[in-house]
């Protein structure tokens, strides 16, 4: 039978409940449980894909094609599971799925109401996950912070919830803020106090308290909190800021978190296995050198844009024994050719990510020239590959006029065009090729020789594609398409076989990388770029 836990916040946002739902399942897997995450956003959206990365960060997409929220990422690379269209909830798609059973006269005339409505299509969402993937645990993030009222009706649902599911079933873990007052010297309890209380008044008391602080909660303190907040001593824990957010799972099992959990849940503890986590932790804390490594993108004033291609490659760096420090170059920055040289003479490598518009893109296509003339590794990602192909057309096969419709609709020469099936869509939200989707690798080639195989699977997100009557025309000109859809009508991977490491993808690896297993393709950006670092005696 699946036992449920609930993840709160309270006191301020963005206090790391994603992570910390993301470390317990690791040590529930580390004890040989199946576990799987899921996340309810009390936004209004249907789904974050029409979202601007400003407000939001990054969409994380999954194998089965849905576009979801970044902490799904961190389930992901936690757990080594993936998830899918039922892990990510938001109130626009249970608004909308109620909205439709209504206009099709489902409910018999019936007026529809938050409560049992709503209510009971959130708890319809989490049996559906827990019958696709029948886990022995399912760990349930509610977004926001207790108090705001959009999440009202996910934390009504989770308290009828938690009283079907019957004692020893469900608990709930609430996340709250310790702050440090500098001028009295002291961590105060008080906003915590507060919260529980918001919390018990919508009729969930928690069973654990996990507590965000910049330095030790003295035992006082957890006394005073599990007290005051009906908590047992020992459920009281603490979750200090630390370097990698790697360390966070080993703080908590220090703190016997998991123990603390089965025990409420009435499953017998067992020994976990984190030898490899912890090696791994150490390979983060200990490397034997630093790089550096540009990021030339738009969103770059909020690094959550990018979060899966941070931790790709801070992957490869732990693999490849060095710390990889993030250099953000604002594209926009980069439309000055002299200024790109300046801004990138000081990196060993730089990745392009994805994105979507216009804004930048002629200084993405000079950083993508600077890394081609100079031979700096570099790996493109979607929109990074279009950029790509665009400024091989130009300055190597001379097509002065190259673009992508995209960007310009009456292009001379439209390298990058829309697909074929995005013709006729209408609207943004969900319509992309989305998704994991096959492509065949060329014997030999650079990305074959990364992945070891000629057959791989990657999650997409994209609209437009390069235009195949122009790939014969780059191919000859030192162009290489490695990696083609099975049928040989989508080019998947370019590459510029002469150079270290030059390599762009229109699909997404940085979603599927891990921990202990980074992505082939930042492995081979980040080992090229030691190599070359080394020769440079920059790296010993």
């Amino acid at each position: 039978m699946t036992k449920y836990i609930f993840i709160t916040g309270g006191v301020v946002s963005s206090l790391g409940k994603g992570i910390i739902a993301a470390s317990l399942g690791r040590l529930l897997r580390a004890r040989g449980f199946s576990v799987i995450n899921q996340k309810f956003d009390p936004y209004i959206n249907v789904d974050p894909g029409t979202m601007s990365p400003f407000q939001h960060g990054e969409v994380f997409v999954t194998d089965d094609g849905a576009e979801t929220d970044l902490d799904l990422g961190h389930y992901e690379r936690f757990t080594d599971t993936n998830l899918g269209k039922y892990n990510n909830v938001t109130s626009g798609s249970v608004y909308r799925h109620v909205i439709e059973k209504e206009r099709r006269g489902d409910y018999l005339g019936g007026t529809v109401q938050v409560i049992p409505h709503i209510t009971n299509e959130i708890k319809s969402r989490i049996l559906g996950a827990t019958k696709q993937f029948k886990p022995d645990f399912q760990l349930i993030e509610i977004g926001g912070t207790i108090g705001d009222i959009e999440s009202l009706p996910f934390i009504e649902a989770i308290r009828q919830f938690k009283v079907e599911a019957g004692i020893g079933n469900a608990i709930s873990v609430h996340t709250t803020l310790i702050p440090y007052l500098p001028t009295s010297g002291e961590l105060k309890t008080k906003p915590s106090q507060h919260s529980v209380s918001v919390l018990r008044s919508y009729g969930i008391q928690p069973e654990i308290l996990v507590c965000r602080t910049s330095r030790a909660i003295p035992k006082s303190e957890r006394e005073k909190l599990a007290l005051f907040c009906s908590v047992p001593k020992e459920a009281v824990l603490e979750c200090r800021d630390m370097k990698s957010i790697y360390e966070v799972p080993l703080a908590l099992e220090e703190q016997n978190m998991a123990g603390v959990v089965l025990k409420m849940l009435m499953v017998e503890d067992r020994v976990p296995d984190l030898e490899g986590w912890k090696n791994l932790v150490e390979k983060i804390k200990h490397p034997s050198g630093t790089l550096t490594v540009g990021i030339a993108g738009k969103y770059t004033k909020l690094s959550d844009a990018y979060i899966s291609v941070v931790e790709a490659l801070k992957h490869a760096g732990c693999k490849n024994d060095v710390k990889v420090e993030i250099k953000w170059i604002n594209s926009e920055e980069c439309n000055d050719y002299k200024n790109c040289r300046e801004l990138l003479k000081d990196i060993s490598a730089i990745v392009v990510p994805g994105g979507f518009g216009v804004r930048g893109i002629e200084g993405k296509l000079n950083v993508i020239r600077y890394a081609r003339e100079n031979n700096l590794p570099f790996l493109g990602l979607c929109l990074g590959m279009q950029c790509a192909v665009i400024e091989y057309a130009r300055n190597v096969l001379g097509l002065k006029g190259a673009n992508s419709t995209e960007f310009d609709e009456n292009a001379t020469y439209p390298v990058i065009d829309l697909m074929l099936e995005q013709k006729n869509v209408q609207g943004y939200g969900g319509t992309m090729r989305l998704g994991a989707y096959d492509c065949s690798l060329k014997v030999g080639s650079r990305a074959y020789k990364a992945y070891g195989t000629d057959l791989i699977s990657e999650r997409h997100r994209h609209r437009y594609e390069v235009n195949n009557e122009f790939i014969e025309r780059l191919f000859d000109a030192g162009l290489v398409f490695s990696g083609m859809s099975p049928d040989g009508m989508l080019a998947e991977i370019v590459e510029i076989p002469k150079l270290d490491w030059f390599v762009a993808s229109q699909f997404h690896p940085e979603f599927k990388s891990r921990p202990d297993r980074p992505h082939p393709l930042f492995d081979g950006l980040i080992e090229a770029a030691c190599k070359q670092a080394k020769s440079k005696g920059i790296l010993k």
